[in-house]
């Protein structure tokens, strides 16, 4: 149940961060479940492998590089599933830094601290 209640507050985020970017489009509810489940599939199979090839530029960039690696993933998945556009690399950078906090606190609130 949990797990339903996550994917439902990321797509919410997904629609937030629609509604505060201008370059960032998504056509509704449902494409924002399917991109949401999307991101999540691609950070948990592609993020790890791209982390480990970019290890180098990351550990130069004291860790920084990892925002890059997550905009240009939310770039990918933007430019792959139709109802979910994102217009440019700079815009999926600062998309997904955005998603990532608005999906953090709406965990935050609805979720809390239950442990």
């Amino acid at each position: 149940m949990k797990l339903l209640v996550v994917w439902f507050l990321n797509a919410l985020a997904l629609l937030a961060v629609a509604y505060l970017m201008p370059s960032i489009h998504v056509s509704g509810l449902s494409r924002a479940l399917i991109a949401a489940a999307l991101i999540g599939l691609v950070n948990m199979l592609i993020k790890p492998l791209l982390v480990l090839l970019t290890l180098p530029a990351t550990i130069l960039t004291l860790g920084l590089f990892i925002l890059v690696i997550n905009g240009v993933l939310f770039y990918l998945v933007g430019h792959v599933l139709q109802g979910f556009e994102v217009q440019s690399l700079m815009a999926g950078i600062l998309g997904a830094l955005l998603y990532s906090i608005i999906s953090w606190a709406l965990s935050a609130l609805v979720l809390g601290d239950k442990d």
